[in-house]
């Protein structure tokens, strides 16, 4: 018997392995003396530095440093600049005044417009937003650069639209689309945003239709590193979204791609979403996207971009993007079950297929579905027991997250080689219709509901092929086995990783059982190695080896800083004040103010202010009472007119504040304009101290409520008044943070909070 090469065929698994990664990103290098005609992220990563020197949210001093930053550079390049300025309170219910700067290139004929879009807003309060998204818009900067010193006249007209108060609600998209008249030029958008500081940009498509001529185009524009699969594009259809696109999309009807990075999420939103973090060869990939896209859709017929059909696609090395209709899902399946059938029916032929030990493959498939399936699960509940610090990252993927998915990885493959160890005495052929038959079924149920992922079956064809060479040799070419492989490794191994980095390490057990089940596609070659024992404790050494090296860099550092939070909140009613904090395991920093020995207060935590994770207060002490004015409250308007109630008040803030909250009881609420406007009915559909409305204070210090509702209701308002100026207020005598700690993201923080509630009988 031929003896199969295991280090040989392992090393060029792991080269493939390596090559679906690598070809994901270009790889930056130096090139500011790159042609003027050219992308250069050595010039655009100036733009990111000037945009990342201080937080830059809506209200902030830096806000309007960045502003007139990008209109300086856009006057540069010889671009007439107007600034769009409004009012809008969006779906969310966050009013806030957005700065929209905007720019147009005229084209040679009269089609639709393409309109390249970013924000320049930073989350409050700390975040520096390198990379979101001071990348984006230095992509746009650079790109415009380049485009022009080309000297190309392009056919269709170019928008630029640098969007204001994205990370408050989406409201400079939502002023645009409600009230520019360019809108009605605009045929597509292409958004440049970020949800960490690293790896590839993923391109995300928004449509209210089909995607088949969007994807065709895309294709169509070659651009050099696309990463794009149509299983993201259906999952992101489901989900709830959130970008300016999505803006556009669904208020415009206007479709477009999103270009977004989402690795080093611990970074996003952050003080450490820094101009040194923003990884380089990332910044280069989204110039990449830009260039031949700029180019190609400059000139295309943007009027016929939309379709109603949809088209299967995904990224492979080499071939770029892969793409088919539709219609072809359940002719590809029905051909994969064909084929399957003939196989069992040839196997059982020549008698090397056998029922006793087909039945006996679904003991390892089964055993190792069920390990790494229960291992995947919990893995995440363990990790916070054993490092309740973790919990304090609200990102849910932590600085050593990478270390963890390897480390799942390779126990996964583990248990697949000590579970194939104990059936080697079986027949390969009979080893695969187990897991051929599983994979089918999964392919089934994709066709069905989860269209998006059909190219699932791709890699399938591939270990039907290695089944027949199975069942007519005995000694099969192991690199044919190899080349059979590439594939699934191609397909998946980046699905293996990503999984977790974009919905955090809860979603461990994805990588687990993808991973069991790419292991299945390689059964072919792994039944054949005579060490699986060998392997399978190498891949449990390895594994160890990483938990090692997780636990080693579990600690926080100063590269690795601990999210922390502090807050006085004073209640004006009761006249009294407390430090409250979200933080599970209070910093040395935090514990100056509040132990652990005081739970939240419940009343507290229930109605407090609306963060992105609904977190609430994990631990309050009780603080000095310090002479913080509470705001005034005006009624201006109180009528009844045929059993409705028509009541205007105005509140205004007696000290200077960054955000105005307002919760109310479950009063029916029959329409709410908040300074003259209009929030959405979904703000008023849920009583039960639900949040009525945010104001994000810039210009207009008052926020002014109309509210029609019945006469009968007792209507009760509680009002939050939060600034961020609890380390720098003259009252309080804080301490700045250690460099080990950082503020924490997606909750009020640093902030003096009061707290009045109102009560409005009739």
């Amino acid at each position: 018997m031929r003896k199969t090469p295991t280090v040989l065929t392992l090393l060029l698994i792991v080269l493939a392995i390596y090559w679906s990664f690598h070809s994901l990103l270009p790889k930056y290098q130096t090139d500011m003396e790159v042609l003027q005609t050219n992308f250069s992220t050595d010039r655009a990563l100036q733009h990111v530095q000037q945009l990342s020197l201080e937080p830059h949210s809506v209200g902030f001093p830096g806000h309007v440093k960045a502003r007139n930053y990008i209109i300086s550079q856009l006057n540069e390049l010889g671009l007439e600049t107007s600034v769009q300025e409004g009012y809008t309170a969006g779906d969310w219910s966050n009013l806030s005044k957005a700065e929209n700067i905007l720019a147009r290139i005229k084209g040679s004929e009269n089609g639709k417009a393409l309109l390249l879009l970013s924000h320049y807003d930073s989350n409050p309060h700390s975040a520096l937003g390198a990379s979101d998204a001071a990348s984006g818009v230095a992509t746009i900067l650079e790109g415009i650069r380049a485009y022009l010193k080309s000297d190309t006249k392009p056919k269709n007209d170019i928008i630029i639209l640098i969007s204001d108060a994205e990370e408050l609600g989406l409201n400079g998209a939502q002023l645009f689309v409600d009230r520019h008249e360019w809108l009605k030029d605009v045929g597509l958008v292409l958004n440049f945003e970020a949800r960490g500081s690293g790896g590839p940009s993923y391109m995300l498509m928004e449509t209210n239709r089909g995607n088949r001529n969007m994807i065709t185009e895309f294709i169509a524009a070659n651009p050099d590193f696309p990463v794009a699969n149509s299983l993201v594009y259906s999952i992101y259809k489901m989900l709830p979204n959130d970008t300016d696109l999505t803006v556009f999309r669904e208020n415009g009807d206007i479709e477009g791609f999103n270009f977004a990075f989402i690795d080093d999420h611990y970074d996003y939103h952050t003080v450490m979403d820094n101009y040194e973090r923003l990884d380089r060869n990332t910044l280069a990939h989204q110039g990449s996207y830009l260039m031949p896209l700029l180019k190609h859709f400059a000139n295309a017929d943007l009027s016929s971009i939309k379709s109603l059909s949809d088209n299967v696609y995904f990224n492979v090395p080499f071939f770029k993007m892969v793409s088919y209709p539709f219609t072809w899902i359940m002719p590809m399946l029905g051909l994969a079950i064909l084929c399957f059938i003939m196989l069992l029916i040839l196997g059982f032929k020549k008698k090397v297929l056998n029922v006793k030990d087909i039945f006996k493959g679904w003991i390892p498939v089964l055993f190792t579905l069920v390990v790494n399936g229960v291992v995947g699960f919990y893995s995440w509940s363990v990790l916070k027991w054993l490092y309740p610090g973790y919990k304090d990252m609200l990102h849910g993927f932590t600085y050593n997250g990478h270390a963890y998915i390897m480390a799942f990885t390779l126990f996964s493959i583990g248990i697949c080689f000590y579970a194939y160890y104990k059936f080697k005495v079986v027949k390969t052929a009979n080893l695969l219709v187990a897991p051929i038959f599983l994979w089918l079924v999964l392919c089934g149920l994709i066709a069905v509901y989860l269209k998006g992922a059909a190219f699932f079956i791709v890699p399938v064809f591939s270990v039907l092929v290695a089944l027949y060479i199975h069942i007519n040799q005995k000694n099969p070419n192991s690199y044919l086995l190899v080349f059979l492989g590439l594939p699934a490794l191609f397909i998946f191994s980046p699905f293996i990783k990503m999984f977790p980095i974009g919905l955090g390490l809860k979603m461990m057990v994805a990588t687990t059982l993808l991973t069991t089940l790419t292991f299945f596609l390689l059964l072919p070659l792994f039944t054949r190695y005579r060490k699986k024992a060998a392997l399978a404790f190498l891949s449990f050494l390895l594994g160890i080896g990483f938990l090692v090296s997780a636990h080693m860099n579990s600690d926080f550092s100063e590269n690795n800083p601990k999210p922390t939070s502090l807050l006085y909140v004073y209640n004006t009613d009761e006249n009294q004040a407390m430090w409250a904090t979200y933080e599970h395991v209070p910093s040395n920093w935090t514990k100056q103010y509040i132990t652990m020995t005081n739970n939240a207060d419940s009343v507290l935590t229930k109605n407090t202010l609306s963060s992105k994770y609904s977190s609430g207060f994990t631990y309050t002490q009780k603080a000095p009472l310090k002479k913080i004015e509470p705001l005034q409250m005006d009624i201006q308007l109180d009528t009844v007119i045929n059993g409705i109630r028509n009541l205007r008040i105005c509140l205004t803030p007696k000290r200077s504040i960054n955000r105005l909250e307002i919760f109310r009881n479950d009063s029916e609420i029959l329409s709410a304009e908040v300074n003259g406007i209009p929030l959405s009915t979904f703000a008023l559909k849920d009583g039960g101290n639900s949040r009525l409305v945010t104001h994000y204070i810039s210009d207009i210090k008052y926020t002014e409520l109309d509210l029609t509702l019945p006469e009968s209701e007792q209507l009760e308002l509680t009002v939050y008044e939060a600034s961020n100026d609890l380390l720098s207020n003259s009252l309080f005598t804080i301490p700045q943070r250690p460099s080990q700690n950082i503020p924490m993201p997606f909750v009020l923080n640093d902030a003096i909070l009061t707290i009045q509630k109102f009560k409005f009988d009739y």
